[in-house]
């Protein structure tokens, strides 16, 4: 079964998670496991409690494919937890890095997207939170997940393409993912 490591913060964003958790299990057999800086309760940006048992350090031991860094506005103030080391670490030893929003912080403050295609936000929306950032040229505009050479990236209002681009990495085959794309599409169509 496929690890997959769910970074959750104080104020993490409810949106950007509940895809991967709720058909990344249930649905396409991946081991979704939440961590957080302090075990313990986490609010979310909306409100909800959850009790995560499981710190940081124990994401290196658990061994995942893919370590997801969610996002919420504690990544755009002081109290945001350094997690360079584990997320340059993970990514040099062949892990997928993967942050939406807020959690791109996370991302470049690593120096993960200063030589890899990637998105947020918007550019200076890195420039001016991630110090040490330098990936302005490889920056993409995008209303989707961007995916390059091990690290994914995504605005705040791509769930689904960021769910999708980390089934992918998590080995689920390309038909599956576009029927998963398709079916979050549907009421669009």
């Amino acid at each position: 079964m496929t690890k997959v490591a769910v970074i959750l913060t104080q104020g993490f964003a409810d949106w950007e998670y509940a895809l991967i958790a709720g058909t990344g299990g249930p649905y396409y057999g991946l081991d979704v496991q939440f961590f957080t800086p302090e075990v313990g309760e986490v609010r979310s940006f909306g409100g909800l409690v959850a009790v995560v048992n499981q710190g940081f350090e124990l994401i290196a031991e658990w061994a995942p494919t893919v370590v997801v860094v969610v996002g919420g506005n504690i990544w755009m103030s002081s109290e945001a937890p350094d997690i360079s080391e584990l997320l340059k670490s993970y990514h040099s030893n062949g892990g997928t890095v993967a942050g939406i929003c807020g959690g791109t912080l996370a991302i470049a403050r690593a120096g993960l997207l200063n030589d890899v295609l990637h998105t947020s936000n918007d550019a200076d929306f890195l420039s001016q939170n991630a110090k040490g950032y330098s990936g302005t040229d490889s920056f993409r505009k995008s209303c989707s997940a961007v995916s390059d050479k091990g690290v994914i990236t995504a605005p705040p209002t791509a769930p689904v393409s960021f769910t999708a681009a980390i089934l992918e990495s998590a080995g689920i085959n390309e038909e599956t993912v576009l029927q998963f794309r398709n079916m979050m599409a549907a009421e669009h169509a």
